[in-house]
């Protein structure tokens, strides 16, 4: 298999068929690597394939100042090689990365190991939970702090609904930004939620307040058993009422004894990380690559 050389194709002649059987066959599977994911998130994208298509990796660029360059898209937390990489399959994907493009900044999937090569490697953190037991042994798993958080939220008489309208969310979302995203980002947002839903593939999940007013909302996408907690807004009274905690709860308990594996996406910050530990997931590694071969000119801006 390794023996076989890659092949650079052009979006417009990926065999998208063939693309997503691979993805469907392969144990690292991800929501963000499916060929509608990829059209949804990215102005264009390309691939390496090796073979017929045992091997495929998406190419997510832009170009800037004349020159192409890899970069991590909104919306999409990992991608790299698929299916799962032996170390012999890295090495020929990531040297043929680098010999096309000057500048690589990509987050590789967690079973795409670091192998040696031109570029560098960052270690990050993402949040796992498996929801194949019963509500009772997951609930006693919650933290202390998680506990106490879930106590005060069910004393404000919050109640939680499930089919929250993509055209609702994305309101919710833009009057609740936490992070300021540009019209052209929601409205990428909103094309992702538009297909999944329509396609039973996503969910949104909202919480209400006592007084009926909608103070946190999340959605939720899947991928086979993989559930990912995409993306969540809330208001400040959300917050002070703890109405995330509330309706990631009410998540867990609803699709408990479930084969699904909730994926939170994970967080480098502190605080965000103690919200999902606090419900008994569990660190997942993967690993931000980079290589930079740009002029010295352009190496210096970037600093």
């Amino acid at each position: 298999m390794n023996q076989q050389s890659i092949t650079y194709i052009k979006h417009e002649e990926l065999d998208t068929d063939r693309w997503d059987q691979c993805l469907e066959n392969a144990p690292n599977a991800l929501v963000y690597a499916q060929s509608w994911y990829l059209d949804k998130i990215c102005d264009r994208w390309d691939a390496l394939v090796l073979g017929n298509y045992q091997y495929v990796m998406p190419l997510t660029f832009r170009k800037r100042l004349g020159i192409t360059y890899l970069y991590q898209p909104l919306f999409c937390q990992q991608l790299g090689i698929f299916p799962t990489p032996t170390k012999e399959i890295s090495h020929q994907f990531l040297d043929e990365v680098c010999l096309r493009f000057p500048f690589v900044e990509i987050n590789l999937n967690a079973m795409q190991l670091p192998v040696e090569s031109a570029g560098i490697y960052e270690e990050r953190c993402n949040h796992m939970l498996w929801l194949n037991e019963s509500y009772a042994v997951l609930a006693a798993n919650y933290s202390t702090h998680t506990s106490r958080k879930l106590k005060k939220a069910k004393n404000h008489k919050l109640s939680l609904v499930r089919s929250i309208s993509a055209e609702e969310y994305i309101r919710f979302k833009k009057n609740n930004l936490s992070v300021k995203l540009s019209e052209k980002e929601m409205t990428t947002l909103r094309n992702i939620l538009a297909f999944s839903l329509t396609r039973s593939l996503g969910q949104i999940y909202g919480v209400y307040s006592s007084g009926n007013e909608l103070c946190a909302a999340a959605f939720f996408i899947r991928n086979k058993h993989r559930v990912t907690y995409l993306n969540a807004a809330s208001t400040a009274e959300g917050k002070k009422n703890q109405a995330m905690y509330f309706l990631i709860d009410g998540f867990i308990c609803e699709n408990a004894g479930k084969e699904y594996l909730l994926d939170f996406e994970g967080s480098m910050i502190p605080g965000v990380a103690r919200l999902y530990e606090g419900f008994g997931a569990t660190p997942e590694k993967y690993h931000r690559f980079r290589y930079n071969n740009l002029p010295w000119w352009i190496k210096w801006l970037k600093k």
